[in-house]
C-alpha cells in the first residue's frame, strides 16, 4: 500500500500526529503526544514555524516527520511501515539541503539505525545524550516542603504570569512566553490539576512541575521541571514532582517517564529523577550527516 505525503496544515494534523505517537507507543518509543504539544507549543509561531510533513495511509497517520532546520530531525514512524523510513529520511535531506543533518534515535531502535546508515549517517561516540526514565506510580513517597512554601496545581489562567515567569527564571534564558504558555494551556493533552508548582510565603512561583498524561496509554511525561536560582537546595524539584505525580495516579495514570541528559556534563536531574524511584531503560544515540546529500 502506498503512503501520501503531505504537509503540515494545522491542529488537526498534530492531533493526527499524536494519535499515531499513541498508537505505537512503548518504553522503546523516542516521543510521547506530550513532546509534540510542548514542542510545538512552547514558543510563538514565528519561532517554532518549522517543516513538517505527514504520510497518511487510508486516511490515517503511518509516519511524520519535524525538522527543526538547520539540520535537526524528530520524527516516528509506524514500525509496521517500516519503508517509511527511507521517504522520511529522504524528506529531510530536501529541506536540509547542503546542511549538517542530525538525528537521535533510541538504542534499541534498530530499523530507525540501519536506515540512517543507509543514508550515510555516521554514529557519533561521544557528546551529550539523553536517558529516558520510567517508574509505576505505586510507592510513591509524601511530598515534603520547606515551612511557608506550599505545593498546588495552576488555577488556569490567573496564574498564567506567575507561570511563566517561574518558568523563565528557572530556565534562563528562555523563550517561553506569557502567549506561548497561553497557547500550551490550550493544547491537548493538558491539564491544569497536572501543572503544578510552589509557591513561596511570598506568593511568588519558585519550582514547577508539569506533567502530560495520555490517558490511552496511561502513561504521563514530565516535562518541563524547574527552580528559581534563588530558591534552590531547598528539595522543592524533588518535591513539586512527587506532588504532580501523586495528582497524575489520582487521574489514571499508571506509568511516568521522563527524559533527563544521561551524560556527566549535566547530572543532577538524572540523579533527581533516580531519588524519586525512576530508572533508565534507554538512551539517545547521535547520528549526523555532513554536507549535501
Amino acid at each position: 500500500m502506498t503512503a501520501i505525503m503531505r504537509c503540515y496544515a494545522g491542529p488537526a494534523d498534530l492531533r493526527a500526529m499524536q494519535e499515531l505517537t499513541r498508537r505505537v507507543w512503548s518504553p522503546a518509543s523516542p516521543q510521547h503526544v506530550g513532546d509534540l504539544a510542548w514542542g510545538r507549543f512552547m514558543y510563538t509561531p514565528e519561532i517554532a514555524d518549522w517543516p513538517i510533513a505527514l504520510w497518511e495511509d487510508g486516511g490515517r497517520v503511518v509516519a511524520w516527520a519535524w525538522a527543526n532546520l538547520p539540520g535537526d530531525l524528530r520524527m516516528e514512524v509506524d514500525p509496521a511501515r517500516p519503508e517509511l523510513l527511507d521517504a522520511v529520511l529522504a524528506w529531510f535531506d530536501e529541506r536540509a539541503g547542503d546542511g549538517v543533518r542530525t538525528v537521535c534515535p533510541l538504542d534499541d531502535q534498530a530499523d530507525v539505525r540501519a536506515a540512517l546508515t543507509r543514508h550515510g549517517y555516521e554514529l557519533q561516540r561521544d557528546g551529550p545524550y539523553f536517558a529516558p526514565h520510567a517508574r509505576s506510580l505505586l510507592g510513591l513517597p509524601a511530598p515534603v516542603l520547606p515551612e511557608g512554601y506550599t505545593a498546588r496545581p495552576v488555577r488556569g489562567a490567573e496564574d498564567l504570569d506567575r507561570r511563566v515567569a517561574a518558568h523563565r527564571k528557572a530556565w534562563n534564558p528562555s523563550r517561553v512566553t506569557t502567549e506561548s504558555y497561553r497557547a500550551v494551556m490550550a493544547a491537548w493533552p493538558y491539564r491544569p490539576g497536572l501543572d503544578w508548582v510552589v509557591e513561596a510565603p511570598d506568593g511568588e512561583f519558585v519550582a514547577n512541575c508539569h506533567i502530560w498524561y495520555d490517558d490511552g496509554t496511561r502513561v504521563g511525561l514530565i516535562e518541563p521541571v524547574g527552580t528559581v536560582p534563588s530558591h534552590r537546595r531547598r528539595g522543592l524539584s524533588r518535591a513539586v514532582c512527587l506532588a504532580a505525580l501523586h495528582a497524575l495516579r489520582d487521574a489514571g495514570g499508571g506509568m511516568a517517564v521522563v527524559s533527563p541528559r544521561g551524560d556527566e556534563a549535566y547530572p543532577a536531574p538524572g540523579r533527581l529523577y533516580r531519588s524519586l524511584g525512576f530508572r533508565p531503560y534507554a538512551r539517545t544515540l547521535t547520528y549526523v550527516k555532513e554536507g549535501s546529500p
